[in-house]
């Protein structure tokens, strides 16, 4: 059994944190540090368990973040400095204490993404001080660190997992797409992909832009950009966007014959669907399809919630006939509450629906 993820904060990386603030200021409380730090800690999640260190952190460090962060950047020094998720902790100490001081946080930033991520921590000085901070994501966008230039696209965008919701740049895009165009040819796929990630979260809200970046930059893309303009519009080549479809050359209908089965039609909570295609081609030419299916979940008020999944991507042959099979899982998840009723299941192919089933869901 795989080690439960909230003790990746656990007492050894107290005592580490304990002892490296130790030794970067000799005047450091560490037994303080280490009671606060401890206290309930095992029975606390990740990310509060990540909050109590910061705050055993405030309690103990000096109040002026001009004389905190000197501290922080001795602990982070060297090869046996602080790294790993001890600095979750330290970086939302710098969002809490550093941003009265931009210039400095951002400072202790560039140094600690390069040992864990600074993605959650620089939030708030983007809302705080965007003008400065988005010019400091320029220059940061050609650093020498890959970290330090993933921060940039990650940082910033707009809807980051664990990370607050950046309001204005769900709003307006616009002052990071010069950051993205930097960094779209990044050597590090690291980076490569962080901007892919970015720019799939602007096509939520803006999806006419991220099309706009394809028809610009798809045509002249090496391999390595192909792929990440790929991530970037995967939702938008689900949901059968005419325009992001055509750019990637799979806006035709599909001519042919579609025959579409869903088994069994009777599921229990905790089974799978078994889903069947086969299509048959009547083109003279070779068709490139992006074959995809729709779940309509069923809602707490009857009412249905559309949720479209990957299916298969492929180019079939002028006359040809092919058959492809998937499971479905229909199982509890964290982001999902299943209802009891007919759920339907419609395929897709290069967005445009061509079959649907359904299958009746018991809670068992």
């Amino acid at each position: 059994m795989s080690e439960p993820l909230k003790d990746l904060i656990n007492g050894q990386v107290v005592r580490e944190m304990a002892t490296r603030f130790r030794l970067a200021s000799p005047g450091f409380d560490a037994k303080r540090f280490t009671a606060l730090a401890s206290d309930g800690l095992e029975g606390l999640e990740l990310k509060p368990r990540a909050m109590q260190l910061c705050t055993a952190l405030e309690a103990t460090l000096p109040k002026d973040f001009t004389d905190a962060a000197p501290i922080v950047l001795r602990a982070m020094e060297g090869e046996r400095g602080l790294r790993g998720w001890a600095l979750w902790s330290v970086g939302e100490l710098v969002a809490r204490r550093g941003l009265n001081t931009p210039e400095l946080g951002l400072e202790v930033l560039h140094a600690l993404t390069q040992r864990f991520t600074a993605e959650w921590a620089i939030r708030p000085f983007i809302t705080t001080h965007p003008k400065v901070v988005y010019a400091t994501l320029e220059r940061w966008s050609r650093d020498a660190n890959e970290h330090v230039r993933r921060l940039v696209s990650e940082g910033s965008r707009p809807l980051l997992p664990w990370g607050t919701r950046l309001q204005a740049a769900v709003a307006d895009p616009a002052p990071a797409l010069p950051l993205l165009l930097a960094l779209q040819d990044d050597p590090s796929e690291y980076v490569r992909r962080s901007v892919a990630n970015h720019l799939n979260d602007i096509a939520r809200h803006h999806p006419d832009i991220v099309v706009q970046w394809l028809e610009t930059h798809l045509s002249t893309a090496s391999p390595e950009r192909r792929s990440l303009l790929r991530h970037a519009s995967r939702n938008l080549i689900k949901q059968g966007h005419p325009r992001a479809l055509k750019a990637w050359g799979i806006g035709a209908p599909f001519k042919g014959i579609v025959s579409f089965s869903l088994r069994p039609r009777h599921i229990t909570l905790g089974q799978h669907a078994a889903l069947s295609v086969t299509l048959t081609s009547s083109a003279k030419k070779p068709q490139t399809l992006a074959i995809d299916y729709v779940v309509h979940h069923v809602k707490a008020d009857g009412s249905t919630s559309p949720k479209v999944f990957k299916g298969w991507s492929m180019v079939l042959a002028a006359g040809a006939a092919v058959t492809l099979t998937k499971k479905h899982s229909v199982k509890p998840i964290t982001t999902r509450v299943y209802y009891p009723g007919a759920h339907r299941v419609s395929l897709q192919i290069n967005g445009k629906q061509v079959a649907d089933s359904t299958f009746m869901l018991a809670m068992g």
